[in-house]
């Protein structure tokens, strides 16, 4: 028997839309979505005040039809601390560096009854933080993290509604849970087979959690000065996440200290005796294919014995492979789709009024500093994963020291997370001494 009968959305953004939908039509279970009350989330409330609690979420291709749909939600909770009733499954689809705050402000009550939790996009240690905090309170709670979120969702309209918009949904994610095997992850693995997703089942939450390609390429892609020039400088020209210089940051040096941080993350999860991965394949089978013409198969395979010069040649190749989508079709003048020409989207107002830092990198300051944390605790080096955290909070300083004449968020502040590490570390330990 599931944990799926009742379940509780934490998180007001368009995936707990496309989450409560999948939930509804998978298992047909009570459904209550909460969050903050606050400038951005007071759309969202009056959009399903006045719609009766019917959400709706709209599809980009053809193929995702099983996403799309309309049904209504059982409970809207505005506010953690306003969270009643009983509820089997809490689903965690909020930021990973807001876990502990939600936790805090849910009554102990609601938490003790709790007999699943999911984290939809969680970071290295995600579930560990999560299994520290309640210890104090339902230490029997299963605990299940997916790599990611298993597609991209966003608001239908500019402001959030009830109504969202799935563009694209992953070919694999992966999942683990601390009870192996899991009844909950086999039913789990049901729903994202209907979805057209293969999962692959690991021992463990936090080797799933390794599976995240953004873990791997989201810092050395976003902490560099020329990325950080386009996020904060006031420069009109756009920049592109995945094109070379100087359309976008990719370089030969940023190849390289690419290499070196899977390098020292794969040396942090040895320790933690999870079995690594390998990054090329990881990159090409797992997430965006290239044709063999440009890697072969042998490369991809054996890419992890190569010598250091060889191993960031594939990388860049791959990359460049990549600058258009290499299974479109070609229009007339023989032009590919230009799969690389992904904004880096700069700061902006938030509806707060607040100087704000989009979602990248903001969120893998979090992610970084917490493996930066983690690298300390099991004694490993990691000068290329230093180097990007002072790149990026010298960046925080120097802006936030410009812009004293406007309210800044609390992004900028140069931050040290050292509450969620030690509860983090905390867990390792025991884990390590087991």
């Amino acid at each position: 028997m599931s944990d799926f009968k009742h379940v509780l959305l934490l998180g007001t953004g368009p995936a707990s839309i496309q989450l409560a939908l999948k939930l509804k039509k998978c298992w047909d279970c009570t459904v209550a979505i909460v969050g903050r009350e606050s400038v951005r989330s007071g759309s969202f409330y009056d959009a399903l005040e006045q719609s009766n609690q019917r959400i709706r979420v709209s599809i980009q291709n053809e193929k995702h039809r099983a996403l799309e749909g309309e049904c209504f939600v059982d409970y809207i909770f505005k506010g953690y601390e306003t969270i009643t009733g009983e509820w089997d499954t809490l689903i965690f689809a909020v930021t990973t560096d807001a876990y502990i705050e939600v936790l805090k402000l849910i009554d102990p009550k609601v938490l003790r009854k709790v007999k699943c939790m999911l984290l939809i996009s969680p970071t290295l240690g995600s579930h560990s933080l999560i299994r520290h905090y309640m210890n104090d309170f339902n230490p029997s709670v299963e605990i299940i993290s997916f790599s990611t979120y298993f597609g991209d969702t966003r608001w239908m309209h500019a402001r959030p509604t009830n109504h969202a918009l799935t563009t694209a949904v992953k070919k694999k994610v992966f999942i683990g849970s601390t009870n192996y095997p899991s009844p909950n992850v086999e039913e789990l693995c049901k729903a994202y087979k209907h979805l057209g997703i293969a999962i692959d089942i690991m021992e463990s939450p936090i080797e799933a959690e390794t599976r995240n390609i953004s873990l791997y390429v989201h810092p050395p892609l976003f902490m560099n000065e020329v990325s950080l020039s386009a996020i904060f400088g006031d420069q009109d020209t756009k920049k592109y996440v995945y094109k070379i210089y100087p359309e976008g940051p990719i370089t030969p040096l940023l190849i390289r200290e690419m290499l070196a941080h899977w390098k020292e993350i794969m040396n942090i999860i040895s320790k933690l005796h999870i079995k690594g991965i390998n990054l090329l394949k990881f990159m090409t089978d797992d997430n965006y294919p290239v044709r063999l013409e440009s890697l072969s198969r042998h490369d991809i395979d054996n890419f992890p014995i190569f010598e250091t010069i060889h191993q960031e040649y594939l990388l860049y190749i791959r990359y460049t492979s990549l600058l258009i989508d290499p299974f479109s079709e070609p229009d007339k003048d023989g032009k590919y789709f230009d799969f690389s020409a992904v904004p880096i989207r700069k700061m902006f107002i938030n509806r707060e009024g607040d100087l704000d830092i989009p979602r990248m990198p903001k969120e893998d300051y979090y992610r970084l500093k917490i493996i930066q944390g983690i690298a300390k605790y099991t004694d490993s080096s990691c000068p290329t994963i230093d180097k990007f955290i002072l790149t990026y909070e010298s960046k925080l300083e120097e802006v936030a020291q410009s812009h004293k004449e406007i309210r800044l968020s609390a992004a900028f502040a140069v931050q040290s997370f050292e509450e969620d590490l030690n509860r983090i570390c905390n867990e390792i330990g025991k884990y390590l001494k087991a």
